[in-house]
């Protein structure tokens, strides 16, 4: 019988390994694989029914056969979505919101998750008298819902004047994502040596600069999860967009929910599933870039406590 070191002596000695040869199919891989296959289809189904009802004319999609390949290819439904289709009154289609939805979203998440690593970095380093009672108060107000804020924050916005600008909606995002992203970044500082911050001190770092110079550059992963996040959770809003913009500054989900719920005339199915498809496409695009990014952060410390 051999052991562990002789089967590592052997292969470093040029000898194949010993033992029989690992079977290419079991039961256990087989069921793997039709899981995944199966969890594929389930997901990329309702996408390609989206896809493909987006480039059928509407004389095509009447005649029924939800899954058929489209007998004539047009992007007449994209074009229409994006510059014209009626949103309620206005029959510019979903691009004001796009840009309405860009302009919350980049203030928005650069705040939050600037304002959410300082935090989560003075709470782990700098231990200020109360800090444990500031932290257990950010997390209450991470799982309380928000809905019970939404009348409050009317009455304050509407006497400061703030009501149905893009600036309550970015104060509003940046309120609601701060604890979590104060969460997220305090475990991910506490995982760091505190050692390392020590002889950062004792070099003359004050509390800006060791943030910055340190602790910023070694956030990398937790920053890509943070945006990810944000983007997602900001993006994909509804509530908040509906009651705080305002028509001028109604997001891109506020305006695809008016152009898919028409009061009168034909639903334009085509039209609908080319404006879903890209109000839906900002957040796919962020997190397909940096998936695995988010991965790493999460495994460096995001579910840490």
């Amino acid at each position: 019988m051999t052991t562990p070191e002789t089967r590592i002596r052997s292969v470093r000695m040029g000898e194949g390994p010993s033992g029989p040869a690992p079977k290419s199919l079991s039961p256990a891989r087989i069921g793997i694989y039709a899981f995944l296959v199966i969890s594929a289809l389930f997901f990329l189904l309702p996408l390609y029914v989206m896809v493909v009802t987006s480039i059928k004319p509407m004389e095509e999609i009447r005649l029924g056969g939800l899954f058929a390949l489209p007998t004539t290819v047009t992007f007449e439904p994209w074009v229409k979505a994006w510059s014209s289709a009626c949103t309620g009154l206005d029959c510019r289609g979903i691009s004001p919101g796009f840009w309405n939805s860009v302009k919350i979203l980049v203030p928005s998440v650069i705040c939050s998750i600037f304002v959410g690593a300082l935090t989560g970095y003075a709470l782990s380093f700098w231990r200020a008298r109360g800090a444990n009672l500031l932290f257990a108060a950010l997390l209450l107000g991470a799982f309380l819902p928000y809905q019970v804020f939404i009348y409050p924050l009317v009455r304050i916005y509407s006497a400061t004047g703030l009501f149905s600008t893009i600036y309550a909606l970015v104060l509003t995002h940046v309120i609601f994502g701060l604890p979590v992203m104060t969460l997220l970044f305090r475990n991910y500082y506490a995982g760091i040596p505190i050692d390392l911050f020590k002889a950062a001190r004792v070099d003359g770092g004050r509390f800006f600069s060791i943030f910055f110079r340190l602790m910023l550059p070694m956030s990398i992963p937790m920053l890509v999860v943070a945006v990810i996040l944000q983007v997602t959770g900001i993006w994909n809003d509804f509530i908040m967009g509906l009651t705080f913009g305002g028509l001028a500054n109604r997001p891109m989900t506020v305006q695809l929910t008016n152009l898919v719920a028409p009061t009168e005339g034909e639903i334009a199915y085509n039209v609908n599933m080319a404006a879903t498809i890209m109000t839906a496409a900002v957040p796919l695009v962020v997190y397909f870039i940096s998936g695995r990014w988010f991965v790493r952060g999460i495994a460096a410390g995001a579910v840490k406590g």
